[in-house]
C-alpha cells in the first residue's frame, strides 16, 4: 500500500511536524540513548494503521528496529500492545506523534466500517465510502475503509462518472447528460463506469431507457421506494442506496436488495480511536 502519493504524503507531515527539530528532545535526550516504547490500545476495536507506522518509523530512523504484534485488521482489546519500538530515543519522539495521529484515524474507521458491515453480513450488500474525506488525508482514510471490510469508491474524480443532481439540473435532464457523457468518454477514448444519481421512480426509467450506465444511485429513497426501486431495476444495472442511511436503519435497505451502500459518515463522522506511545 506504500506509493509515491503516501510517500509524499509522509514527507509532507513530518515537516510540517518537525520543521527545524524536535528542539524539546533535542534539549533533553542524550544523541547516543537508546530507548524501548510500546504502542498500546486504550479502546477495543480493529486496528489499522501498523503497516504505516512501520514505514514512518523507518523514514525517520532507519535504525530503529519495530515488532509489529498485531496487523492491519486484527482485533485488538484495551491495554493490548500493537507494536514495539527499540532504538535511539530521539528518533521515537520525532515520529511518535504522526503515527499516532494516522493509527488513531485509521483505526476508529477500521472499526466503524467493520461493526457496520457486520451489521448487514446477512445480505449481499457491500458497503462503500466516499470523497467525504479530511484533505490530503484520503489515501490512509480509504485503506483504512478496506482493512475494515469496506470497498472503496471513486479515489477523485477522474476514476469514475458520477452524474449527480447538480450535473442533472445544470445539464437541462439525465437523458442530456448521459448522451453528453457517453460522447465525452468516446471522443476522449476514456473507459470510465457511469453512475447515475437519482431522485425518483421516473428518473429510474428514464436512465434505463437511455441506458449504457454501469450504476443507479438511490438517493434518499425510504424503504419502501428503496424496494419498488430494486424490483423494478431487476438486476439491469448495479444498485446503491446514499443519503438519509445510518447504522440503525442499515439493514433495513441492505435487505431491499441493493449492491452498495455509500456512507460519508465513515470518514466524516468518527470518534478517534485511542491509543498511546509509552516508554517501556
Amino acid at each position: 500500500m506504500i506509493n509515491k502519493e503516501l510517500e509524499k504524503f509522509v514527507n509532507d507531515s513530518l515537516n510540517e511536524d518537525i520543521r527545524k527539530g524536535d528542539f524539546t528532545s533535542l534539549a533533553c535526550i542524550n544523541n547516543n540513548n537508546v530507548s524501548e516504547a510500546n504502542i498500546i490500545a486504550k479502546d477495543n476495536g480493529i486496528i489499522a494503521g501498523t503497516e504505516l507506522a512501520n514505514y514512518i518509523f523507518k523514514k525517520v530512523d532507519d535504525k530503529l528496529e519495530i515488532d509489529i504484534k498485531l496487523n492491519d485488521g486484527d482485533t485488538v482489546k484495551m491495554n493490548d500492545i500493537v507494536l514495539k519500538i527499540k532504538g535511539s530515543t530521539q528518533s521515537i519522539l520525532k515520529a511518535e506523534r504522526l503515527v499516532l495521529n494516522c493509527m488513531q484515524l485509521m483505526s476508529a474507521i477500521a472499526t466503524k466500517t467493520k461493526n457496520i458491515c457486520n451489521k448487514i453480513s446477512s445480505t449481499k450488500t457491500k458497503i462503500l465510502d466516499t470523497r467525504k474525506t479530511f484533505p490530503l488525508n484520503r489515501h490512509i482514510q480509504k485503506w483504512a475503509v478496506k482493512i475494515g471490510g469496506g470497498v472503496n469508491h471513486r479515489y477523485a474524480l477522474d476514476d469514475m462518472i458520477m452524474i449527480k443532481d447538480n450535473h442533472i439540473d445544470f445539464c437541462g435532464g439525465i437523458s442530456q447528460a448521459i448522451k453528453r457523457t457517453k460522447k465525452y468518454l468516446k471522443d476522449h477514448d476514456l473507459n470510465l463506469d457511469i453512475v447515475v444519481e437519482t431522485r425518483n421512480l421516473d428518473e429510474i426509467k428514464e436512465i434505463i431507457n437511455e441506458g449504457g450506465i454501469t450504476r443507479i444511485l438511490l438517493d434518499n429513497f425510504d424503504y419502501k421506494q428503496t424496494q419498488q426501486a430494486v424490483n423494478f431495476i431487476n438486476n439491469r444495472f448495479e444498485t446503491e442506496s446514499s443519503g438519509g442511511i445510518t447504522e440503525n436503519n442499515i439493514l433495513e435497505y441492505a435487505k431491499c436488495g441493493v449492491d452498495y451502500i455509500s456512507l460519508g459518515t465513515l470518514t466524516h463522522s468518527i470518534r478517534n480511536f485511542d491509543l498511546s506511545l509509552k516508554a517501556k
